[in-house]
């Protein structure tokens, strides 16, 4: 017998999610079963979870309120020297 589950997300992380898993070659439901799966066969979440420290809680607001976002970089390369600089 199945069941259903719903839940409610925004309409922005439901396109996101449709078109990250679509790109996988499956659809957001295979992907919530293949997710129930993996944490019930290892008995807890399949990735490390934890506390934001103060640093990224600042840059997670930042990202909120559209503050303090850099423009794109042409390369990671780029991006990484941009970081040493600080």
């Amino acid at each position: 017998m199945s069941k259903t589950i719903q839940i409610r997300v925004d309409d922005f992380l439901k396109f996101k999610a449709d078109e990250l898993f679509n790109n996988l070659g499956m659809d957001t439901s295979t992907a919530i079963r293949i997710f129930l799966t993996i944490s019930t066969e290892i008995g807890g979440l399949p990735f490390e979870v934890k506390l934001p420290n103060a640093s990224l809680k600042e840059a997670i607001n930042d990202v909120m309120n559209e503050k303090n976002i850099s423009k794109p970089y042409k390369s990671a390369r780029a991006a990484v020297e941009s970081m040493l600089e600080d």
